[in-house]
């Protein structure tokens, strides 16, 4: 599972939990990024070291790699999928399209939501066990909520940070 399944399967949660059938309603495209799945608050569950990494896969998902999305009109998912094969894409470039409405497939978002349970650390992508209580991730040593802390001092720290910035210490996520 990569980030870009990672970015589907989430915004299929957080809109299967507002309100029943929400998965066949088009929406403006800017609601997963600005509301539904903004990068701030999810970008540990994505697995995203940076802003420009949250920006190519939001443009991979509206430009319907892998078939998760389409967008209407049709000629805005051709522009964006004539950039994603430019050398070096403008990963912004959706954010011109606030507007252009977005469709998920639904069979798609249904296998997500059929998935196995799988209980994944939102900072590192690891399977977590289900057989134990799990207090922390085995593969990164996180806790399996709130923000990601170094490891020496406990102060806030981001994905692929190599050292805090706090204490100056190797975090071990990079």
């Amino acid at each position: 599972m990569d980030e870009l399944d990672r970015l589907f399967e989430r915004l299929v949660q957080v809109l299967a939990q507002e309100t029943p059938g929400r998965l066949a309603i088009p929406f403006p495209a800017a609601e997963v990024y600005e509301r539904l799945v903004p990068y701030r608050s999810n970008r540990s569950r994505l697995n995203v070291a940076t802003h420009q990494d949250y920006e190519m896969t939001v443009l991979r998902l509206l430009a319907g790699e892998r078939g998760y999305a389409q967008l209407d009109p049709a000629d805005v998912g051709d522009a964006l999928r004539r950039e994603m094969g430019e050398p070096n894409p403008d990963t912004a470039l959706f954010r011109q399209f606030p507007d252009a409405q977005l469709s998920l497939n639904r069979l798609a978002a249904e296998r997500f939501l059929r998935g196995a349970p799988t209980r994944q650390c939102p900072y590192c992508g690891g399977v977590l066990p289900t057989h134990h209580k799990v207090n922390f991730c085995p593969h990164c040593g996180q806790p399996p909520s709130g923000e990601l802390k170094c490891p020496a001092c406990g102060s806030e720290v981001d994905v692929g940070w190599a050292y805090c910035v706090s204490c100056g210490r190797a975090t071990g996520f990079e």
